[in-house]
C-alpha cells in the first residue's frame, strides 16, 4: 500500500476529503517523529510500538571501489508489531 492508497482508504473510512485525510496522516507522522527525536517511544495499542534503536559502528565496503571503509553508528526508527 502506498501513501496515496493509505490516504484514499482513510478518506473513505472516515468520510473526510482526501486533503483532510492527508493532513491527518502528516500530523500523526510528525507527532511520532517528534516523540522519537525526544527519545520517547510511541505505543499504539493493537498495532505496535515505535522506538529508536542504536546501530553500532561497523566495517563496510565501498560498492564502487570495493575498498573497505568504516560505517558510522547511528539511530534508526523501529516498529515492534503486536503479534496476535
Amino acid at each position: 500500500m502506498t501513501r496515496a492508497d493509505l490516504v484514499a482508504s482513510m478518506a473513505a473510512e472516515s468520510g473526510w476529503t482526501k486533503a483532510a485525510a492527508d493532513r491527518a496522516l502528516r500530523a500523526m507522522l510528525a507527532s511520532v517523529r517528534a516523540s522519537l527525536k525526544r527519545g520517547q517511544p510511541v505505543t499504539l495499542v493493537g498495532f505496535g510500538t515505535f522506538s529508536v534503536s542504536r546501530r553500532k559502528p561497523r566495517k563496510g565496503k565501498n560498492p564502487r571501489t570495493g575498498q573497505p571503509m568504516n560505517v558510522a553508528g547511528g539511530r534508526t526508527p523501529e516498529l515492534k508489531r503486536v503479534v496476535r
